[in-house]
């Protein structure tokens, strides 16, 4: 075999290897990625259950940059805390060991390559005919039958191309090629994204004799290093809690880098005293490696996660801008935590506007209109956001959240422009015949607020809907008292026009406050929920 065709075959092997790899993981985020951000916030309480349930979760997705991402999303919903996050985030780096189980046992052992064409064709069939979940999973099918493949393909290259590397004479081991390897896997895996498929390729090599125990072990150490990268990249031009999470998963790693240089001596001599010459099974025992300085290295950095997590803040501080800190732009890959940071920032805008509201209510129309200003463009980032959330119908739980999350920013866009309006109607709402009205109002309002600070969302759509009724019945009244009293000639026509102005602007400020809330209620259903959240409050 020509060395040219070896390398066709290696590249082929490693394309197919990628190919699978990317379809294979989108099947499962469409089939499992929902239920999985439900098992992360369920069952994150302390940094330890947050690496567990980070490592399943990206086991189960293949996918580390999603469970990344979800765990951004849910700091900046305020669903977990940034120390919580980390435990997930540290879990994700033994979820993507998996992978490597995977090649090491059915792809080299087993050499499924030829048994997984006629799966490949089912997987195939399935994601054009078939709908719904079980087109998903054609599409997982498809991608896990492309790995095997390309593993064989890889295979068959490495196997040729023994002879011509060991003519070469590999360096012998020592720390500068320990080194050398290190960055060769840091830059395989910036180039290809994807450390899974370098570990997938030394595997074979491994398995192939093409290289040794300590050569592959230096390239999967700059391979964990390496991944990195992407992510780092990623959070430019991010928020505060994203290019903290970037960070953290950089500076953990390069640690957890470090550790496994200096164990790559001591796990041979262990393994060569337990069980002899390690070549017979090199690659399980490389994938024992790279699983076990995972584990060690979560074990290690998780009592320390408090003073990790205040390191990182000192590091990176919060952005100064409070309403829309946590749209952060890499959240869209995952519509779903799109939504639900969408809807902290609408929740956040909306008390302060409730704010806004009361100062106005108690303080005879006096509110500080240049803070008002400063939250206009807030509003605008918002909508902008949200516009870029692209998901289709077939998801009809999460377009339902959408749906909801886009009325709410329609209502809380009118709400600000009616509250803009509260100097000009000061001085009807001070007069006598509003005392009521406006007392109990601002009771109400500031009850809601603690709802919200709560997240107490029944209660939200309970009191908010309340506040429209009553309101409403109150200045159907007054309306027909003040023009009762036109009548009789007790008020002058334009007094009763200032009242009127006045009724009608409390009146679609309540309707605003209803429909917000109803709409922000909504959103918080999770999947599968039968609430309707098109239809308008009355």
């Amino acid at each position: 075999m020509s060395i040219f065709q070896i390398l066709l075959d290696i590249s082929g092997g490693l394309g197919l290897f990628l190919l699978g790899m990317i379809i294979m993981t989108d099947g499962l985020k469409a089939l499992a990625a929902e239920s999985m951000r439900r098992v992360l916030t369920r069952f994150t309480r302390s940094p330890y259950s947050g690496a567990m349930t980070g490592a399943m979760t990206t086991a189960v997705l293949q996918s580390s940059s999603a469970t990344t991402v979800a765990a951004v999303g849910f700091v900046a919903a305020g669903l977990l805390t940034f120390s919580q996050a980390l435990g997930i985030i540290f879990g994700a780096n033994i979820g993507t060991t998996i992978t490597g189980w995977l090649v090491a046992l059915l792809g080299l052992k087993l050499q499924l390559g030829t048994l997984m064409l006629p799966l490949l064709l089912l997987g195939v069939l399935l994601r054009l005919f078939a709908r719904g979940h079980v087109k998903q999973t054609g599409f997982a099918l498809a991608g896990f039958s492309l790995i095997f493949i390309g593993i064989s393909m890889l295979q068959t290259g490495m196997s040729g191309l023994e002879s011509d590397v060991l003519s070469f004479n590999l360096p012998a081991d020592s720390w500068a090629t320990r080194l050398q390897l290190v960055g060769l896997g840091i830059l395989f895996t910036i180039i290809t994204q994807s450390s899974s498929a370098g570990v997938a390729a030394t595997l074979t090599a491994l398995y192939a004799g093409t290289i040794d125990f300590h050569h592959a072990a230096a390239l999967v150490i700059g391979m964990d290093i390496g991944t990195t990268f992407t992510a780092a990249i990623a959070t430019i031009g991010g928020s505060s809690a994203t290019r903290r999470t970037g960070l953290s998963h950089v500076f953990y790693n390069f640690l957890t880098g470090i550790m496994a240089l200096l164990l790559i001596s001591p796990y041979i001599f262990f393994v060569e005293q337990w069980q002899g010459d390690m070549q017979t099974n090199a690659e399980l025992y490389l994938v024992a490696f790279h699983s076990g300085f995972n584990i060690l290295g979560v074990l290690l950095v998780i009592p320390f996660t408090q003073q990790f997590s205040h390191l990182m803040f000192r590091l990176i501080p919060e952005d100064k801008d409070p309403y829309t800190v946590d749209l952060d732009k890499s959240l869209l890959k995952e519509p779903s935590v799109a939504v639900t940071a969408s809807h902290t920032v609408l929740t956040r805008q909306f008390e302060f506007l409730l704010n806004t509201l009361l100062q106005a209510l108690k303080k005879q129309g006096r509110i500080d209109l240049h803070a008002l200003e400063r939250f206009q463009p807030s509003l605008t980032i918002t909508q902008e956001y949200i516009d870029n959330i692209h998901l289709s119908q077939d998801n009809k739980p999460l377009w339902q959240r959408l749906y909801a999350i886009s009325h709410a920013l329609e209502h809380l866009q009118r709400f600000y422009h009616r509250i803009l309006e509260a100097s000009t109607i000061s001085r009807a709402c001070q007069a006598e015949a509003f005392n009521q009205l406006r007392s109990r109002l601002c009771s109400d309002v500031e009850q809601l607020q603690k709802f919200y600070q709560q997240s107490a969302w029944d209660e939200v759509a309970r009191l908010s809907d309340s506040i429209a009724h009553k309101t409403n019945l109150k200045t159907d009244d007054l309306r027909d008292e003040f023009l009762a009293h036109v009548a009789s000639d007790n008020l002058d026509v334009p007094v009763a026009n200032e009242y009127l102005h006045a009724l009608r602007w409390l009146n679609r400020v309540s309707t605003h406050i209803a429909r917000i809330s109803f709409y922000l209620s909504s959103t918080t259903y999770l999947s599968g929920s039968s609430k309707d959240v098109s239809a308008p409050v009355n």
